[in-house]
């Protein structure tokens, strides 16, 4: 059994935090500890705006707090995202997700994320075997 406390991982395990300027993700469950999926709280700081394509990653994302949209670039869709609305990018599909209020989202991965990845200039992941 895998127990860990978010406020515990946030104070003592910088490791497992990764962010940048507009955004903070928490990684609750990684690749090594052997779910086959990955587990996130990420937050996203109000007003920003984040082009993402995870091309050899599928993601599923709930929104807990805050409220922004996000944009399917292949249809031009857009949807609202408020507590409660679940996303998932089924397709690999490449969109804008837009922040009006700060976002707190719970996301999970597969395959899972190592917690070393950083997004490339597309907006994806690495696939695994690629580091």
């Amino acid at each position: 059994m895998i127990v860990r406390d978010f406020n515990k991982i946030v104070k003592t395990d910088p490791a497992r935090v990764v962010s940048d300027a507009q955004w903070t993700s928490v990684r609750m469950l990684l690749a090594d500890d052997g779910m086959g999926f990955s587990f996130h709280i990420t937050t996203l700081q109000a007003g920003s705006e984040h082009t993402f394509e995870y091309k050899n990653h599928f993601e599923s994302v709930y929104c807990m707090q805050g409220k922004g949209s996000i944009t399917d670039l292949s249809t031009g869709e857009t949807h609202q995202i408020t507590p409660g609305v679940m996303y998932a990018l089924n397709l690999h599909d490449r969109h804008i997700l837009r922040s009006e209020e700060e976002l707190v989202m719970a996301c999970c991965f597969n395959p899972p994320v190592t917690g070393t990845e950083v997004h490339r200039e597309d907006g994806s992941y690495a696939a695994p075997d690629e580091g």
